[in-house]
Formats: structure tokens, C-alpha cells, sequence
């Protein structure tokens, strides 16, 4: 219980109005300053949030209080001893709030049934409205007064250790309800995430829908009208069944001849391969009667010098192009070599044509249009231009050896 002391805002509060006399003997229930004094401190702080209180006797005053919560629960229960407008107005508010309890209360006529409603409501746990109703029933004696505030105060402790234990749960909880806001804010971004990608996947796969059932309309469209057509075609043309019959015997020789084509193209590398495998052979012959005589005799003939010139070798074997590389740049020039299309790329064959300074084109191993190329640059540049019917290292040389001195030494 608080010790009664002058409120804080004693300027606020208006002169004390004259007392009611006590109630007698009937069935008026007490007013609030007709409740004893002891019974002031827990409906005050049980019945009214602190809230609640604060709103009441601004409201009341007409104007801001500046109390504590505390000064201004121990001011309100000050001012609840007599009959004034702080005390009318908790009167009010406590009757606003606890009416359904106080209805409920009045159907008890005696003490005993008033005091069974309020074990009830012990049991229940819900005592702050039955508090009031209780204890300003009529039939509320002095000692069932003083055992419901002895209940009162008891749960008010009980309320106590529950509110520290419950203060550590709230911790708790509140803790875990943070943790659990922030992954459900997390899959919530997923889930919009995913349902915005699922509405885009939703309206690209409809507009894919309408599109395949138009074409598939139109289609079905179309297939009708051939069917029409061809049943009319086949009632104008009685004989058109052999007809069928000899298109169905063209298809199975196309279909015959395209298998022997195959078979015929699969020979046709094989054939290739075998002659690359001759070219070889033949080239590393030579290669090695050309080594022979280069140790034999040292006083063959011997290229002129191409100093530093770009020579071109358009088309030719494989494994010719070392030999000939080797032969062109011991003798001071540059080599390059393009396949004439075989293989790389006809494209590039211009850009090689426009950097040699001299072009060798084995007419034996190139394409058509590489060969028409070659000539058809050569003739508008005026760049020499050696054919060579045979590709051979003997006739790569002498194309060599056989240059004017002015053709390798002029720009």
C-alpha cells in the first residue's frame, strides 16, 4: 500500500466539494470516496492503466501534469479520499470500464454469492474489473472488504515474480521474434522475388500459348483446305494411284542413291587420304634426294638472293610447305603460304596476296576460285606470278632460281 501525501498538482485540483453522507442500509452501491481508504491504493493501480490515469486527470484538471507515474498514483489515491472533480472523474472512468463486471456482480444479494463471483474471478485470473464491482457492492461489509484487499494484495505480489519471469520471457521472445522478422522479411524478398519472376515466366509462357494455339490454327486451317484440295484432286484424276505408286519408287531410288552418294564420298576421302599419304612420301623422297645432292655436289646452282622479299606459296602439299619454307629463307626472304582454300580460310587469301612481294601458285592443289583469284590480282597489280602445274621441291626451286635479279631486289 502507498502512504497517502499531497499531490503533486494540488494547484489544479478545485476546492474540495462537501461530502456525500454515507450510503444507508439499501441496495446503492458506494462511490469512490465512499470506499474506505485502504481500498483506494489497489483499485487505482489495478483497475485504471497508468495510461488510462494520466488521460483521466489531465482531462479533469484542464491542463498537463507533470507527476511521475508514481506522484501521480499516490496524488490520485490522495485525492479518492474525498469527493472532488480528480475523484468524480476515476469514479466515471471506473464505471465506463468495469460495467459488464459490475452488471454481473449485482445479480448477488447477499455477501456470500458476492464473494463466490469474486473467487471466481480469483480463479479466472480477470480481477481488476470484479475488484471494483466488489467493493462497492452494498453488500460489501467491512470484513469482506478487508478480505478482498488481502487477496488483492497476495496477487499483486504473485503479479510481481510472474512480471519478472515474464519480463525475461518477453526478452526472450522479443529476441527470437526479431530474428524470426528478419528471415521472414528474407523469404518474403524470396517469395516476391519469385512470384515476380513466375508472373514474367506466367505471361511469357500465355503469350508463347495464344501464339502456338494461333499457328496451330492456322495450321489446322490449312491442313483442311489441303485435304479439300487433294480429295478434289484425286476425284479429277482417276490415275493418280499409279502415279503414287511410281512417286513412292522415285523416292526409294533417291533415297537409294543418296546412300550410294555417301558411300561414293566415303571412298572419295579415303582416295584423298591415300594420295596425301603418297604426297608425303614422295615429298620426304625428294626432300632427301634434294639433301643428297646439296652435300654431293657444292657447286649446284644456287637460288638468287630474295633479300628480305615476301614470297607467296598458294596451294601445294603439306608437308612440301617445311622444305619450302626452309629453302626460301636460307636464301634471305620471307615465306608464307595459304592452302588456296582447302582448308584455311578463302578470305584471308587477299590479305596475303596484297603483302607478297612474289607469288608462287601450284595450280595443281588449289580450289577454282582461289586459282581465278591469284590470277585476277596479279593481272591488276602487275605482281609476278609463277605458275607451277606439278607441285614438287625441284620445281619450287627452279621457279626460284629462275627469277630475273631485278624481280627480287625492286619494290
Amino acid at each position: 500500500m502507498c502512504e497517502p501525501k499531497p499531490p503533486v498538482f494540488t494547484s489544479l485540483v478545485a476546492p474540495d466539494l462537501p461530502p456525500e453522507p454515507p450510503p444507508a442500509t439499501g441496495s446503492r452501491r458506494k462511490r469512490l470516496w465512499e470506499v474506505p481508504r485502504t481500498a483506494h491504493c489497489p483499485v487505482v493501480g489495478v483497475c485504471l492503466p497508468l495510461d488510462t490515469l494520466r488521460r483521466v486527470v489531465n482531462k479533469a484538471l484542464g491542463g498537463e501534469t507533470v507527476a511521475d507515474d508514481y506522484d501521480l498514483h499516490v496524488g490520485v489515491v490522495t485525492e479518492c479520499g474525498m469527493r472532488n472533480r480528480v475523484s468524480e472523474a476515476v469514479q466515471r472512468e471506473l464505471e465506463r470500464r468495469c460495467a459488464h463486471a459490475v452488471r454481473h456482480f449485482s445479480r448477488a444479494k447477499t455477501g456470500e454469492a458476492m464473494m463466490a463471483l469474486w473467487d471466481t474471478a480469483i480463479q479466472a485470473g480477470d480481477v481488476a474489473a470484479p475488484l471494483w464491482a466488489a467493493l462497492t457492492h452494498p453488500r460489501c461489509t467491512q470484513e469482506l472488504h478487508d478480505r478482498i484487499c488481502r487477496d488483492i494484495h497476495m496477487i499483486q505480489h504473485q503479479a510481481g515474480a510472474t512480471v519478472r519471469a515474464d519480463v525475461r520471457q518477453l526478452a526472450e521472445v522479443t529476441r527470437e521474434n526479431r530474428e524470426l522478422s528478419r528471415e521472414i522479411g528474407e523469404a518474403r524478398a524470396r517469395v516476391a522475388q519469385a512470384q515476380s519472376e513466375r508472373a514474367l515466366d506466367h505471361d511469357r509462357l500465355a503469350a508463347q500459348l495464344m501464339q502456338a494455339r494461333a499457328t496451330a490454327i492456322g495450321k489446322d486451317t490449312t491442313i483442311e483446305a489441303l485435304r479439300n484440295e487433294n480429295a478434289s484432286l484425286r476425284e479429277s484424276m482417276p490415275e493418280l494411284q499409279s502415279r503414287l505408286h511410281l512417286s513412292q519408287r522415285v523416292a526409294d531410288l533417291t533415297a537409294r542413291n543418296r546412300t550410294l552418294d555417301a558411300e561414293v564420298d566415303e571412298l572419295r576421302r579415303q582416295l584423298a587420304a591415300a594420295e596425301r599419304e603418297v604426297d608425303e612420301a614422295r615429298a620426304r623422297a625428294e626432300a632427301a634426294v634434294a639433301a643428297a645432292r646439296a652435300s654431293a655436289d657444292d657447286t649446284a646452282p644456287v637460288p638468287v638472293q630474295l633479300a628480305e622479299r615476301s614470297i607467296l606459296c598458294v596451294g601445294g602439299r603439306h608437308a612440301q610447305i617445311p622444305i619450302y619454307r626452309d629453302l626460301v629463307e636460307r636464301h634471305g626472304g620471307r615465306f608464307s603460304h595459304h592452302d588456296g582454300g582447302i582448308e584455311d580460310n578463302a578470305h584471308r587469301l587477299d590479305a596475303s596476296l596484297a603483302a607478297a612481294d612474289l607469288v608462287i601458285c601450284q595450280t595443281g592443289c588449289l580450289s577454282h576460285n582461289a586459282y581465278w583469284l591469284v590470277k585476277d590480282h596479279c593481272k591488276r597489280t602487275g605482281k609476278r606470278c609463277v605458275y607451277l602445274d606439278q607441285p614438287s621441291v625441284a620445281s619450287f626451286t627452279r621457279s626460284l632460281a629462275a627469277l630475273p635479279v631485278e624481280d627480287t631486289t625492286t619494290s
